[in-house]
């Protein structure tokens, strides 16, 4: 280990199990050196294994309803009154389509469903940025960020409204970035990911045959939520301090990839 967070302290949205990215985001920047606290919706809590995360990285749970201002603005008080001080790092790691559990088709939405879907997954990153831009919550040249999928440039049929979801996120890092940038010197970025086996992920139609795809049109293969976590880690730090609005894509180059050998051999059997 590097100390690569020594001394920083924040906020991670999300962990709910150990295949969760923020789950071993949280695991990584312990051993870096961070403190932090653990935040999930109450009912993903009740459905996870938070408890044992916390004990593992000496962490306190706050349960928080992203889409609620008053869950957000208690969350982010006694954040900062358990850390002592302001943050330094915050990841949202929230995302969930009503519509997809619920088996309805893109092109058959329920919308009492979409919004749902469209509150939980994007509006809340803005609803916990506007909670610590107006408590200035954060420290000078902190770092926020969120991950995302590239189911927002492109069209992954089952992806459904998530695909809406996470293209509405990234724009929300932009443009609070420019603000959070300007005012706050503080960075907000997005990461999207190789398709990983979470338990949000693997709740996707078709997922299986899809990460096989993506693992044989990569260069480098699928980044593992491991992985993620390593370079989520990057963005906390010190060495990323100019680094802000960006969608960062992280996924074996399979973003710049339009076929690969693998994929054409097996057109051509």
């Amino acid at each position: 280990m590097n100390n690569l967070l020594k001394g920083k302290k924040g906020i991670i949205f999300g962990a709910l199990d150990e295949n969760s990215i923020a789950w071993k985001t949280a695991e990584r920047a312990h051993e870096e050196g961070a403190q932090f606290v653990l935040t999930n919706a109450p009912i993903a809590m009740r459905m996870g294994q938070i408890k044992e995360l916390a004990e593992k990285t000496n962490s306190e749970i706050i349960p928080a309803d992203a889409t609620s201002i008053e869950d957000l603005t208690n969350l982010v008080e006694q954040s900062m009154e358990i850390l002592g001080g302001k943050l330094d790092f915050v990841l949202h790691s929230i995302g969930m389509s009503v519509n997809v559990r619920k088996g309805r088709a893109y092109t058959d939405e329920n919308y009492d469903f979409t919004a749902k879907g469209w509150d939980v997954s994007a509006l809340s990153f803005h609803k916990v940025m506007q909670t610590l831009f107006k408590k200035d919550a954060m420290n000078e040249w902190g770092s926020i960020v969120a991950l995302t999928y590239m189911a927002a440039q492109r069209t992954f049929p089952d992806y459904n409204d998530m695909a809406d979801n996470k293209a509405y996120l990234e724009s929300i890092a932009r443009s609070f970035g420019y603000f959070f940038g300007k005012e706050k010197n503080v960075r907000v970025n997005t990461i999207s990911q190789s398709p990983t086996p979470t338990t949000a992920g693997k709740g996707v139609k078709g997922f299986d045959g899809f990460i096989s795809f993506a693992e044989k049109m990569s260069p480098l293969g699928n980044a593992s939520a491991l992985d993620c976590a390593n370079y989520t880690l990057t963005l906390f730090s010190d060495l990323t301090r100019k680094v802000t609005m960006q969608n960062l894509f992280h996924d074996g180059g399979f973003s710049n990839t339009g076929v690969s050998q693998e994929i054409v051999d097996v057109f051509q059997e």
